[in-house]
């Protein structure tokens, strides 16, 4: 078995404060932000090896989805 190094991560370090209003505050916080980023799904992602037809079949329906979504928005205004 071949292993390939996979692609390095981009984006931006998550931070988070705790402050007075404790632990559990900014454990939430830190979720959404870890949400917002899409890192769960970029790890559940990352677990198996992904051909390149399907990183590519992948890639085009993620594009139509945003594609779509900013159509959308586009029409409300």
């Amino acid at each position: 078995m071949s292993h390939h190094n996979p692609e390095p991560v981009l984006g931006r370090p998550l931070e988070v404060k705790v402050d007075e209003r404790g632990v559990e505050r900014a454990i939430r916080k830190l979720r959404r932000l870890t949400a917002g980023e899409g890192v769960l799904r970029e790890m559940k992602r990352r677990r198996h090896y992904e051909k390149p037809s399907q990183r590519k079949k992948r890639k085009t329906r993620e594009a139509a989805r945003r594609r779509k979504r900013r159509m959308r928005r586009q029409e409300g205004r």
